[in-house]
């Protein structure tokens, strides 16, 4: 009579348990609602090192501390990167070193922008452009900003407001000059 006792106790708490864990709802659309309506991200990254290929080769590296994924929003889906980015791209022999205090990628629009201290180097070209704030088309390759930058290349330094450029620093256009410091050549 013990022994039935023992086994109809730990019968009936294995069936409770069993029904409050088939009655919880574990729907993923409602799961992302949730997490949108509270503006929270749908996962979180931390220490986040990605490596982008193209045909089995490595096109770019993704490094970032912190990586927050928003894809969960309807209208605007966006990754962020609060504490800062720093991206490697290769082509060819060239690479472009782009870093960032803080960066925001909106993956419908193929537009990322980054704010503080965003640098972008041109290893093969030894030219820099440093601003507080850049657009980055994706699509385009292209790079643009309204703010202060100065672009600095083996042959001169030029200081401005609102630049647009290629993502290599090439063909760049400054709307507004603020000065240009010629380097003499060696």
């Amino acid at each position: 009579m013990k022994n039935l006792n023992k086994i109809l106790k730990k019968s009936i708490t294995v069936f409770i348990i069993t029904v409050m864990l088939f009655s919880c709802s574990n729907n993923t659309r409602e799961v992302r609602d949730f997490l949108a309506s509270k503006n929270l991200p749908i996962g979180v990254a931390k220490n986040a090192f990605h490596v982008y290929k193209d045909s089995g080769r490595i096109t770019s590296k993704l490094i970032t501390p912190l990586l927050r994924d928003f894809s969960n929003r309807k209208e605007h889906p966006y990754n962020e990167f609060p504490e800062g980015i720093k991206i490697v791209s290769f082509e060819g022999q060239d690479s472009v070193t782009v870093t960032g205090n803080y960066a925001l990628s909106y993956s419908k629009t193929d537009i990322s922008e980054l704010i503080g201290n965003v640098v972008v180097l041109n290893h093969s070209e030894n030219s820099k452009l440093e601003t507080e704030q850049l657009y980055w088309d994706q699509k385009t390759n292209y790079f643009f900003s309204e703010k202060r930058f100065t672009l600095s290349t083996l042959k001169d330094t030029v200081y401005g407001v609102g630049f647009e450029c290629k993502e290599d620093l090439s063909q760049h256009l400054a709307k507004k000059t603020i000065g240009r410091l010629e380097t003499a050549e060696e």
